[in-house]
Formats: C-alpha cells, structure tokens, sequence
C-alpha cells in the first residue's frame, strides 16, 4: 500500500488531528475537531491501527482489520481504544497527552499468504488464525525489532498465543496485508 499512497497530505492531516482530538477528548480535554475535508478517500471502508508512542515506546495499539465504516470512522474509534482499552496499558491520562506521537496505519485487504517466501519484511502485516489463536502484527513491527522473518513468524505465533515454534511444525494459516502508515512526526511536524 506504500507504493499507492492514496491519501493526500491533507487527508493524513485530518486524519491525525482527529484521532488526538478523539484522545483528548477521552482524557477529559475540551479540544477542537478538525474540519472534515472534501475528500472520497476518507469515506472508503478500510481498515486501520491507530499506535500512541510516548517518549519512543508502544503506549498502546488497536485497530480493525477490515473496514465496516468510512476511514474517519474507523480512526476515531480506533485512536479512543488505543488509548483506553488496549489491555497492555492503563487508560491514557491527560497529563501523559504532550508526550503521546500518534501513528497510524492504514491496512489493505488481507489476502492469504500460500507459503512463507511471500512474506517481505516491512512490507507485509501478519494475521493469524489456527484453532483458538489469534493475532495481528503490522508490517512496521519486524523493521523497528530489527526482526528476521524467523523471528517475525515466531513473533506473530507468540502474540496469537501459540507456542513460538509452531510455525516450524507446521504451516500456519496467514494472512498477510500492507499499510500505509504514517505518524504525526512524519506529517505534522515534517520541515
């Protein structure tokens, strides 16, 4: 999906202010909402992540695989529970706000992924499903761990809540998507 940035520069403004105000708004601050631009691309049914960093590290991280709502919707929902129901993390405080970066990931369709030499690393997001396993990596995780794909297939058997070694054993039913992603740093803050 990098390869097809589809969004504007206008749009990852929108789409980034919305999800702090949606953050700030939950923390308890009485903040302004962006105007809504006069843009298709946000209305599309995608899928998307919205990821808080503070001070470098994962705040908290959720998101929708497949897109039932136009993209803003998505986003907004997204960027509340990234900040107040991600189980790895208490509720975002409003003390904390200053010191959140949002990033946020937009996900294409999943398709199956028929063997492991598919998988590009930082190109290709991860879903799996086995039994009662479930989990999801985006494409960004195995580049910012500095991951071999051995390590990326163990990583996303272990954040499924199987045994790391699984994919060894046997082949695992994935499903692999591309994102675009990008960060308030990168949009907001860019020279």
């Amino acid at each position: 999906m990098n390869e097809n940035d589809f969004l504007s520069k206008s749009d990852k403004e929108f789409l980034l202010r919305l999800a702090r105000h949606s953050i700030e708004e939950f923390a308890g601050l009485d903040s302004q909402k962006p105007p809504f631009p006069d843009s298709v691309a946000l209305t599309g049914k995608m899928g998307a992540f919205v990821t808080l960093h503070k001070m470098g590290r994962l705040r908290g991280c959720i998101g929708f695989i497949e897109g039932e709502k136009p993209l803003w919707k998505t986003v907004k929902e997204a960027a509340v529970l990234a900040a107040s129901e991600d189980p790895r993390f208490s509720p975002v405080r409003l003390n904390e706000l200053d010191d959140i970066e949002l990033e946020i990931s937009v996900l294409s369709v999943p398709e199956p992924c028929n063997s492991y030499d598919e998988i590009e690393l930082g190109k290709h997001g991860l879903i799996m499903r086995k039994g009662y396993y479930r989990g999801l990596l985006l494409p960004q995780v195995p580049v910012e761990h500095n991951m071999n794909k051995d390590e990326y297939l163990t990583a996303i058997c272990e954040k499924s809540g199987a045994p790391g070694d699984l994919w060894k054993r046997e082949k695992l039913n994935l499903l692999k998507f591309t994102a675009l992603v990008f960060s308030e740093k990168e949009v907001l803050h860019e020279s």
